[in-house]
């Protein structure tokens, strides 16, 4: 019988560099495999469903919340959800591997608090809120407005950090990764 993968759980305001992060373990040897959020927004770009997120219609998205087929759900923004299937989470693990996972905060709240020990909730946070609104302009992908949205946001999020199991400073992605990597070992091990 395979052993069952962990949950990983990676958490940030927006431009802390999470995404980052976890894009760079996922080449590393740790048996991670990416899971997938739903969303109602549309696709940024590039981005393709079943690959970046499940693009679902507001409608599917709320056919869903009502089947209980989501683990965790939020309406990030006004009219805007994001949120983790549990088939998602059941394919993952029963294969055998560690499920990573790129969150808002809310929810790697919510994933930790109902996985317990079998989850490491870690929360990456930018060095300051200056530097974090230096990185959403230089993202180029929002307006003004919707950058000062992120930034409110970010100030209450990180009132979040204290119910995670451990915070990376992102002050260098280097560091960042590598303290990162360091968790995921010593848990893993367990």
């Amino acid at each position: 019988m395979t052993k069952k993968g962990k949950l990983l759980i990676f958490s940030a305001p927006s431009g802390s560099g999470k995404s980052t992060i976890v894009q760079a373990l996922l080449k590393k040897d740790f048996k991670l495999e990416f899971s997938i959020s739903a969303t109602s927004r549309a696709p940024r770009g590039e981005e393709k469903h079943g690959q970046e997120y499940y693009f679902l219609s507001a409608e599917a998205f709320e056919q869903k919340i009502k089947e209980d087929a989501f683990l965790e759900w939020e309406e990030v923004y006004s009219g805007t959800h994001y949120g983790t299937l549990r088939s998602e989470v059941d394919r993952i693990t029963s294969a055998g591997y560690n499920i990573v996972f790129d969150v808002d905060v809310v929810g790697g709240v919510n994933i930790k608090k109902e996985y317990g020990d079998e989850a490491l909730s870690i929360f990456v946070q930018a060095p300051s809120i200056e530097e974090l609104k230096k990185r959403l302009i230089g993202r180029n992908t929002d307006s003004e407005d919707k950058i000062n949205q992120r930034l409110a946001k970010a100030e209450y999020e990180l009132t979040f950090a204290p119910q995670f199991d451990a915070i990376v400073i992102n002050d260098n992605l280097d560091n960042a990764v590598e303290s990162a990597e360091k968790l995921l070992t010593s848990f893993l091990k367990q």
